[in-house]
């Protein structure tokens, strides 16, 4: 009796354990043509060991899509991210890359239309009232016009990879909840700029929704690991100064590669229900 109980359990821990692995390979296998499109955020300004050939691209060898595709080895790899990147110069600047023949494209984008640069030079160099305005506009940005601007342009990926599977990343929290105490910004800036990063992400999720996209939220991902947490895996101000405020290779191999895979597996998901 209990030696079928223990074959029992052995044969049904052995089942979930081969459909996992045949999961994971049908999602690999089924990423043949992969694209990267996008930002800093995926282009991999933070992380270091940039491509010289990229020029100021600053394209990470320790960046997710890097990563993922080192592991998986597509037949084919296109990583034309791009620090400074908008929507309109990936559409003027990336879609090139993209084909009948893409199967898989990633993408982060619509922080810099939003204007992070101007939105973190306010908060680190100006006073907390020059904060809240700079966030308050960028969120108003965020909520009536991004979302047109992001739907054109994931209208425009589908038009020239009308097969592929599409997973658009977010972005995460930079600092961790309740952090008093931590050197640096105050305790508003913090949270304001946590809150910017919420509604981001809040307007890039229904566009990816609207397009029928899949949306890979990365802030649960990287919770724990924002600064002033101990274990930080973004960086504060840094030099080169471009790198501030981006994630790290860490934040990268820990952060963003898992939140891929699980798209990765999830768009598979989907397409077999479909």
């Amino acid at each position: 009796m209990y030696a079928s109980r223990l074959t029992a359990v052995t044969v049904s821990a052995f089942m979930l354990t081969a459909g996992s692995a045949v999961m994971s390979e049908s999602a690999s296998a089924a990423v043949t043509n992969y694209v990267a499109l996008g930002d800093s955020y995926s282009s991999g300004t933070g992380a270091g060991s940039y491509d010289p050939g990229a020029g100021a691209c600053s394209r990470s060898a320790n960046a997710y899509p890097k990563k993922w595709a080192a592991a998986n080895s597509p037949d084919s790899f296109k990583f034309v991210a791009c620090s400074g990147a908008t929507t309109s110069t990936v559409t003027s600047g990336q879609l090139g890359a993209l084909s009948s023949s893409t199967t898989f494209v990633s993408i982060t984008v619509g922080g810099n239309d939003a204007g992070f640069g101007k939105v973190m030079e306010a908060c680190v160099l100006r006073s907390t009232a020059s904060c809240e305005s700079a966030v308050k506009k960028a969120e108003g940005f965020m909520e009536d016009t991004l979302p047109g601007r992001l739907d054109t342009l994931y209208g425009k990926i589908r038009s020239r990879a009308s097969s592929a599977r599409v997973v658009v990343l977010g972005y995460p929290r930079l600092y961790l909840k309740n952090s008093a105490g931590c050197v640096g910004l105050n305790q508003t800036k913090r949270n304001v700029l946590n809150r910017a990063a919420d509604t981001l992400n809040t307007s890039i999720e229904k566009s990816v929704a609207r397009a029928g996209f899949v949306f890979s939220d990365v802030r649960d991902d990287f919770s724990g690991h924002e600064l002033c947490s101990g274990d930080g895996w973004l960086n504060a101000v840094t030099f080169p100064i471009g790198d501030s405020y981006h994630p790290t290779a860490r934040g990268h191999a820990k952060g963003y590669l898992p939140a891929l895979k699980s798209a990765v597996r999830r768009s598979l998901a989907l397409r077999q229900d479909s």
